[in-house]
């Protein structure tokens, strides 16, 4: 593995994390599946934080849901991760692939735009005409790479492919061979021990372009939920909003006032509930865990360049906008509301700042 390069915007988790995969794969002596870097305890150490051997947690869930989408990806199943956006999904396949495989860029990002040559392989068209059909010329796709190198394969948004572009899956996963016509018996791929895939599918685009049953079968799903406990949600915040800031060169933690106004306002337009029980009127836009990462880190980044270089409450409001208003005006309005209504009957002073700022909206 190379050293963590200086000046990359996002490592990859294999990087981001190698002194703790190290560690985990030295000491570790548990049986694993052919083919996978560590055992699965080792992999759920890595996922959920060890204190004993200083592994910091990396998700936020239940240890049954790792186990289970361990045990899929050992056997011949895929695993296809569903849930609403920002339920950490695309987080936890590079989780798993970076500990499994020891490389989480194997990757297919879905899309309409999405085409069998990019999943499986292409050609070096020049070569092609030159030379004719040899493995010089041959592109590898990540299916294809992760097949001959026997690593895991992350395909993101599965859902937003075309059925076409879904299908091409199949007898991969059923039969684990991908055929190249043009290389005669050379085409013949068998996949290695390790392979296989992780998909994510995003809840709000069911029914795009919907999966196959043939394609079903071939996948165990395993559902994602929003964090439910609201100090972890405010921990996860803290955690990924100060490793964010660091990256940009704001060395700061959120002050806990301002990480409790922030998280505890996306939950509550999230659920549809106050804390105290009253009814809060629902925005249409995803008010994720990870849209509230993401506003962490500009509440943070506004105060270290244009602020005083100290976050407050009222500086959730300049951020919040642009990511609980999206296309739907109507969300302006119930925020506004939201406000009126909900924080201006709290008399803690992290809520009373947060009211006075609302005229910023």
């Amino acid at each position: 593995m190379k050293k963590k390069q200086a000046g990359l915007q996002r490592a990859p988790a294999e990087l981001h994390f190698k002194d703790e995969l190290a560690r985990l794969a030295a000491e570790d002596t548990g049986p694993r599946p052919p083919g996978w870097k560590l055992s699965p305890r080792a992999v759920r150490a890595f996922v959920l934080g060890d204190p004993a051997r200083d592994i910091k947690p990396k998700f936020v869930g239940h240890s049954a849901v790792i186990d289970r989408a361990m045990v899929s990806l050992a056997t011949s199943r895929g695993l296809l991760l569903i849930g609403e956006p920002g339920t950490a999904k695309s987080w936890l396949s590079e989780l798993l692939a970076a500990a499994i495989s020891g490389q989480s860029t194997l990757t297919v990002q879905g899309s309409a735009a999405t085409s069998e040559d990019q999943i499986k392989h292409s050609w070096n068209y020049a070569l092609l005409l030159a030379e004719g059909p040899d493995e010089r010329a041959l592109v590898p796709g990540p299916v294809l790479t992760g097949m001959r190198d026997g690593k895991v394969v992350r395909f993101e948004e599965i859902t937003r492919c075309p059925a076409e572009v879904q299908d091409g899956l199949l007898s991969i996963l059923s039969d684990r061979v991908l055929t190249i016509p043009e290389l005669g018996e050379q085409g013949v791929v068998f996949a290695r021990e390790g392979f296989n895939i992780i998909a994510t599918a995003n809840t709000r685009d069911r029914g795009v372009n919907e999966m196959s049953a043939a394609l079903k079968r071939r996948f165990n799903f395993e559902t994602l939920f929003p964090i439910g406990d609201l100090a972890a949600e405010i921990e996860l915040v803290r955690r990924e909003s100060a490793r964010l800031l660091d990256a940009s060169g704001v060395k700061m933690t959120l002050p806990e006032p301002v990480l409790e106004v922030l998280v505890t306002t996306f939950r509550e337009l999230r659920t549809g509930v106050s804390g105290d029980g009253q009814p809060v009127e629902r925005l249409s836009t995803v008010l994720s865990t990870a849209e509230a990462v993401s506003v962490a880190h500009a509440v943070g980044v506004r105060a270290a360049f244009l602020g005083d270089g100290a976050a407050h409450p009222g500086d959730v409001i300049d951020c919040l906008a642009g990511a609980a208003v999206k296309d739907n005006a109507e969300d302006l309005e119930k925020l506004r509301r939201y406000l009126e209504t909900v924080v201006s009957k709290r008399k803690a002073p992290h809520w009373v700042a947060l009211h006075a700022a609302r005229s910023r909206l």
